[in-house]
C-alpha cells in the first residue's frame, strides 16, 4: 500500500509498553513522527509541549483514565480540535458511546493491526493542524 500521506505528529497514550512500541513501529514505518505517553498525566504535559495532530488514547490506565484524559484535552480551547481515537480491549457499545461523549472520534479495539492503525491515521489525521 503506497500512499502519499503527509507526515503527521501522532501521540500514542497507553500504559502498556508493548502497545506503545508496536504503534510506534507501525507509525514510524509509515513516515509519521511519534510521541509516546504512558498515562494521562504524561499525555497532557506532552500535548501542551508538542501539539500532536492525532492522539490514540488507551481507556484503562492508572491515575487518569482515557476518558478523563480525552475530556481534559477537549475542554482546552488550544487542543479541542486535535482528533482523539480511543484504544481499548473493551469494545462494547457502552464503551464506544462513552468515548464519543468525551469527544473521541472513534474506537480501535486492541490488539489492532498495522492496517487498522494506519487507516485511522488516514481517516482522522489532520495535516498542518
Amino acid at each position: 500500500m503506497t500512499t502519499t500521506t503527509p507526515s503527521l505528529r501522532v501521540m500514542v497514550v497507553d500504559d502498556s509498553n508493548t502497545i506503545r512500541r508496536s504503534a510506534e513501529i507501525f507509525l514510524k514505518q509509515a513516515g509519521h513522527e511519534v510521541l509516546l505517553a504512558e498515562d494521562g498525566f504524561d499525555a497532557l504535559a506532552k500535548v501542551n509541549d508538542h501539539a500532536p495532530q492525532l492522539i490514540f488514547c488507551d481507556i484503562l490506565m492508572p491515575r487518569l483514565d482515557g476518558y478523563q484524559t480525552c475530556a481534559i484535552i477537549k475542554r482546552n480551547a488550544r487542543f479541542a480540535d486535535i482528533p482523539v481515537v480511543m484504544l481499548s480491549s473493551k469494545d462494547s457499545v457502552f464503551d464506544k458511546a462513552r468515548g464519543r461523549m468525551v469527544g473521541s472520534l472513534d474506537h480501535l479495539t486492541k490488539p489492532f493491526t498495522k492496517d487498522q492503525l494506519l487507516q485511522a491515521v488516514l481517516q482522522y489525521g489532520r495535516p498542518g493542524a
